[in-house]
């Protein structure tokens, strides 16, 4: 493997470990927020890493169309240009070309498509995909697949999956030998467990660095979705990273690290702050809500961001019913904030062999939050 993985402990599946890339640590379980336009959206490469953040994601599909691969190769390289020289794992753009771009035509060959910008006309091959990764120089690198919407029948997901497959052993092949890079495969098949344990079967026959699960947080369900993770986890190496693709929710988060996987990324975060939602240890917070204009208390007293440590939830209330830039801004750096201290207590709680008591209360705490925020 290009980037060594450790297993530094383990509490019934879920387990926390580190993984060694030229560019310093990634220590699992671990969350990946999402740059993917070279920028974390409201927030600083500096801001980013003061949340306690190792690594971000970028994305293939929004590079490759602005400002365009060759031209951040040019300027040194996607570390350079966004100012962050941490780790970065590039998507390969499949999911954003099935959710984003308009006349798609998917062959063997690769799949045609018109640019949610401008329309112009654009074609991703695995081999193109690749490339692309190749020139933005990222450190973890994904295979392309084809992202089949949900929900689809069996026929379908299974014809998709083996287009996957084909399309996976390609990137393989076109990834090459790239010393202190890695490459990742991903895991499809729907909500179908035989079908999922195909695809990780035939993915550790081609051979990866790491294997992620795509095709999930697309609108099945929680309980789908773990039911998924336990069809599928069995299947892959226990010595290789696992990455649940785009997810999610804080609780979604928990139940996937009990299940045995390392890695997570996902706008919400980000997203949320920019809508006046903002995540604390009782649960979510929808800051819209009058009932924080009188409130002179903290956030969150738990957490020592600048929006926990400086302000109120009156003036937070009060900026973003007034549009003001600085919500978004302090509730971006405060909602990745509290995913990176989730993920370090949850480390904290694998080491110590409490992970299952950690995830029983937290679940309890957040179905409790969830529907009381909703009321109010």
């Amino acid at each position: 493997m290009s980037h060594r993985f450790d297993i530094l402990g383990t509490d019934g599946h879920a387990r926390t470990g580190v993984i060694a890339t030229k560019r310093g640590p990634i220590h699992t379980p671990a969350f990946m927020p999402v740059g993917t336009a070279a920028t974390v959206k409201a927030m600083l490469p500096e801001s980013v890493a003061e949340t306690g953040a190792e690594i971000v994601l970028g994305n293939t599909y929004h590079l490759m169309l602005r400002p365009g691969a060759e031209r951040i190769a040019a300027l040194g390289g996607l570390h350079r240009f966004m100012n962050w020289q941490r780790p970065i794992l590039t998507d390969s753009g499949g999911f954003q070309v099935m959710s984003l771009s308009s006349l798609r035509k998917i062959k063997e060959e690769g799949v045609s498509f018109r640019s949610h910008i401008d329309g112009s006309e654009h074609f991703l091959s695995p081999e193109r995909a690749m490339e692309i990764q190749r020139l933005l120089g990222s450190d973890i690198q994904m295979v392309l697949d084809e992202c089949p919407p949900f929900p689809s029948t069996e026929e379908t997901i299974e014809k998709s999956l083996a287009l996957s497959m084909r399309w996976a052993k390609r990137s393989k092949a076109a990834f090459g030998e790239q010393p202190d890079h890695a490459c990742f495969g991903i895991v499809q098949g729907g909500v179908y467990p035989h079908l999922r344990a195909r695809s990780a079967e035939d993915l550790r026959a081609i051979g990866f660095d790491g294997y992620a699960v795509g095709g999930l947080a697309v609108g099945e369900g929680q309980g789908a979705m773990f039911r998924v993770l336990d069809a599928t986890v069995p299947y892959l190496p226990t010595e290789r990273p696992r990455y649940l693709m785009g997810v999610g929710k804080p609780d979604d988060i928990v139940g996937a690290v009990m299940r045995g996987i390392d890695m997570f990324d996902c706008v919400l975060p980000t997203r949320s702050g920019r809508n006046g939602q903002a995540f604390t240890w009782d649960g979510p917070v929808n800051l819209r809500n009058a009932r924080h204009a009188n409130d002179s208390s903290p956030l969150d007293a738990a957490c020592r961001c600048p929006a926990c440590r400086s302000y109120s939830r009156a003036y937070l209330h009060h900026v973003v019913k007034a549009g003001e830039i600085i919500a978004s801004m302090l509730l971006t750096w405060h909602n990745l904030a509290f995913f990176q201290d989730l993920m370090r207590a949850l480390r904290a709680a694998i080491a110590a062999g409490t992970a299952s008591a950690f995830a029983t209360e937290f679940h309890r705490l957040y179905s409790r939050a969830q529907m009381e925020d909703a009321e109010g």
